[in-house]
């Protein structure tokens, strides 16, 4: 074949499809199982059905703007690398082993995400102090295949590092990972703001200084790191958690009660997530609604619960001991965003009392659907209903930990059924406005340079 031939014949082969810029995406967590068992869901579950929440939420926005997405997740049970695909997403998925090294510290511990070698580990005396104190700091650290990460990051030609949460040693592995590669780390927050160990003390700062920048949603926050690490404006990008508004709708209400068996009056408030009693202020929610229910005792009204966790068994005697009345509980950490969509669509109020949170998504969800929120000032509250008068983007904002206001405006809310719609229509605006996957994703592309 003569050379002009070979240009001919090579210039008649169809191009080779374009390969997507890509991002590899580490949710929290030493081991993944820390997560899933604590809400009874396996690891083929998480691949095949999970849903929702800030993880999938970033998958979704990403692929909008043509960026696609690696999920690498950490675990002690598999044997050896695993790759799969997201099936709801799309999502490539990897699930690496946890280093031998981590894995045999850790069956030695009693919290794996303990702040003092006691909480970690439990009274250890004798010779063997010494070592345990070196464990507490190191362990979490070991919990990150150092090399086996990289080697995937390059597989799957990634192009930059999303790490949740940059106050964890993760953060930290991955910004070495990424100055080795030559690529972009970003720590992106959802609520972590603790160190585990001295260790992460002497070495955050250089890690956020050498990362490439944080991503961070609420305003408390970016004054925390400004004043901590003194991280410049042009480092931290303010971008809230997305939502995809095409799932997260009002759904038909009349039938979803006929077939949950609540009645076309009852007035309906409700929560669902991860059952984890201090952290999500259950605690509070039942005396605020044993308030609201003793007020009321006419009223035909209901608390519904969806969700569950660690907790749920503390929860269950929790509701037992306190004596509330009208509750339904479905027991069950809902994966589908569909049936989550039932749920909302058959409430009239949600109801959110959380003591920590770093962005909270569950909100939104509720938002979308055309609920009103009645929710204590966590941490990226203020963010999503704004400050000052919050009812123009359709909630009520209460002072954490207090049963009392907290009973007061739900109590309002479920007594006053056009207030309660008017913000519900206010509510979903504002999602529609501020949250909606194509903006958050735009945000993201440009954060990534695509």
């Amino acid at each position: 074949m003569t050379t002009a031939s070979r240009r001919s014949h090579a210039s008649s082969q169809p191009p080779a499809p374009a390969v997507l810029p890509a991002v590899a995406l580490l949710p929290w967590g030493d081991v993944v199982e820390d997560f899933l068992d604590a809400i009874g869901v396996s690891l083929g579950e998480f691949s095949s059905r999970m849903t929702g929440g800030w993880l999938f939420g970033y998958v979704d926005a990403l692929k909008l703007q043509g960026i696609r997405t690696t999920i690498v997740c950490f675990s002690e049970r598999v044997k050896n690398t695993t790759r799969s695909v997201h099936e709801p997403t799309g999502a490539e998925l990897v699930i690496l082993r946890a280093p031998a090294a981590y894995r045999v510290i850790r069956r030695s511990m009693s919290d794996p995400y303990g702040c003092s070698m006691h909480a970690m580990f439990g009274a250890r005396n004798g010779l063997a102090r010494h070592y345990w104190r070196v464990a507490h700091h190191l362990a979490p650290y070991l919990a990150t295949p150092l090399v086996a990460l990289a080697r995937e990051i390059r597989r799957a030609r990634c192009s930059a590092i999303l790490c949740q949460e940059y106050e964890s040693p993760r953060f930290d592995a991955a910004v070495m990972i990424g100055r080795l590669l030559r690529i972009p780390v970003f720590g992106v927050f959802q609520g972590g703001t603790w160190h585990r160990s001295g260790l992460e003390t002497r070495v955050r700062p250089h890690s956020i200084r050498r990362s490439a920048g944080l991503v961070i949603g609420a305003a408390v926050e970016v004054d925390r790191v400004k004043t901590r690490y003194g991280v410049p404006t042009g480092k931290v990008w303010r971008i809230f958690n997305p939502i995809d508004l095409s799932h997260w709708q009002p759904m038909a209400r009349h039938d979803i009660r006929r077939d949950l068996g609540i009645g076309s009056t009852t007035r309906v408030a409700i929560w669902h997530g991860r059952v984890d009693i201090p952290r999500k202020g259950l605690d509070v929610l039942l005396e605020a609604w044993r308030s609201v229910s003793t007020t009321r005792p006419d009223r035909d009204i209901l608390l519904m619960i969806v969700g569950s966790g660690a907790d749920a068994e503390a929860f269950d005697a929790l509701i037992r001991t306190t004596g509330v009345t009208r509750v339904r509980w479905i027991r069950n950490y809902v994966l589908s965003k569909a049936a989550i969509c039932r749920y909302l669509s058959a409430a009239d109020v949600y109801v959110f009392p959380s003591r920590h949170e770093g962005f909270p998504v569950a909100p939104l969800e509720a938002m979308a659907c055309g609920l009103p929120v009645v929710a204590a000032s966590a941490i990226g509250v203020s963010d999503i209903l704004g400050e000052g008068d919050t009812e123009a983007c359709g909630g009520v904002v209460v002072p954490i930990g207090d049963p009392r206001p907290l009973a007061t405006a739900l109590g309002r809310l479920l007594d006053d059924e056009i207030l309660s719609r008017t913000l519900g229509m206010r509510a979903r605006a504002r999602v529609e406005a501020a949250f909606a996957l194509p903006k958050v994703g735009a945000q993201l592309a440009a954060l990534l340079g695509s």
